[in-house]
């Protein structure tokens, strides 16, 4: 049997976080990573995002992550006025009502995600490999399940959607607290039930007629859009959040007629439209993600104790205690769990016991 100290369930941020921390910290660690790419929810083409976007004025870990990984920014574009459509029609509303002031990534969100991968040791991390199964170990510890695999380590890293894990990994019918079960399984994914479209064009040519981009909309398909355009305006894009339920047959159709009449004929041929419908993502949501609705379950306090006598570790955006479902979130919960841990005595009072 593979013995290590740790082992990391999914190479998203959160995931990338905790084993990077627990590599520097002299720990024999691997990273499982169900997809054969790393950034979970980060995901860029052509460097727009079809995932996460932003960070924001004081999220210190992502300003100091991108400092130190080199990577290049930029401020969202805010200047202009906001849409709204409804069954009535469209009107134009003074200033941007939609967007803050935030930051983007140049090069695209899930640079970061490489550039954090690339840091680490090799061997380190294994695409491909989802697992199926944690148990404990009869002589202490956990049981990892992988299709090709079966590994051991003392403690675990749960890098995942809590609602995912439970969906797709067999802990044991009565392994887990039962509490802890139906708080996992009834946790929001963030992004889970979403899809985001992204429409690039020749020119950001919205800006010239005094748009910001932003609009609301209560009739669809997408019901709040964004412009999503690079430094100077290039390349030049907007983008919009659907429902996933309203993703099929005609959706793409309708999309365009939706951009042709909020934002004029300019809108009506782009030069690619891509849809990514997370909820159909098998390593993001589990089945009926949309029903999963109560996000004031985010960074419940459950999340913050280690379970199974202190050895599983939550550590996904949904997890985080602040800044759940942002970069931030993801950062914080991998930090977290990598310091519980390093520092398993801290938690040990704390710990949701099996």
């Amino acid at each position: 049997m593979n013995r290590h100290d740790v082992v990391v369930v999914g190479a998203g941020m959160a995931g990338l976080t905790a084993t990077a921390a627990l590599a520097a910290a002299g720990r024999d660690v691997l990273c499982l990573e169900a997809r054969e790419r790393v950034g979970g929810r980060l995901l860029s083409t052509a460097a727009l995002d079809l995932g996460a976007t932003w960070f924001w004025d004081g999220e210190r870990r992502v300003a100091e992550l991108v400092a130190r990984l080199g990577i290049a920014t930029f401020e969202q574009h805010l200047a202009g006025d906001t849409l709204v459509q409804d069954a009535t029609g469209i009107r134009r509303l003074h200033g941007n009502l939609l967007d803050a002031p935030a930051r983007r990534f140049t090069p695209g969100a899930d640079a970061l995600a490489q550039a954090l991968a690339a840091e680490l040791p090799t061997d380190v991390l294994r695409p491909a490999t989802p697992v199926t199964a944690i148990h404990p170990g009869a002589t202490g510890g956990l049981d990892i399940r992988t299709p090709d695999s079966v590994l051991h380590a003392e403690h675990v890293v749960l890098a995942v959607p809590p609602a995912l894990a439970l969906a797709r990994i067999d802990f044991g019918a009565t392994e887990l607290p039962a509490e802890l079960t139906r708080l996992a399984r009834t946790t929001p994914v963030w992004m889970g039930a979403v899809a985001k479209v992204v429409a690039r064009y020749p020119t950001a040519f919205w800006r010239e007629t005094g748009l910001a981009g932003a609009a609301f909309s209560r009739t669809g398909p997408l019901q709040e859009l964004h412009d999503m355009s690079g430094p100077g305006g290039r390349p030049a894009a907007l983008f919009g959040f659907a429902p996933a339920r309203a993703v099929g047959p005609g959706f793409e159709q309708a999309v365009i007629a939706q951009l042709t009449q909020l934002y004029g004929a300019a809108a009506a041929e782009p030069e690619t439209l891509q849809v990514q419908d997370w909820s159909s993502e098998r390593w993001t949501s589990p089945p009926a993600a949309h029903r999963l609705a109560d996000h004031s379950l985010f960074g419940h306090p459950l999340y913050q104790r280690p379970a199974l006598d202190g050895r599983l570790h939550w550590a996904s955006t949904e997890t985080a205690d602040q800044y759940a479902g942002h970069i931030e979130g993801a950062l914080a919960a991998g930090e977290r769990a990598a310091h519980a841990v390093l520092s398993p005595h801290t938690d040990e009072a704390n710990s949701c016991s099996r």
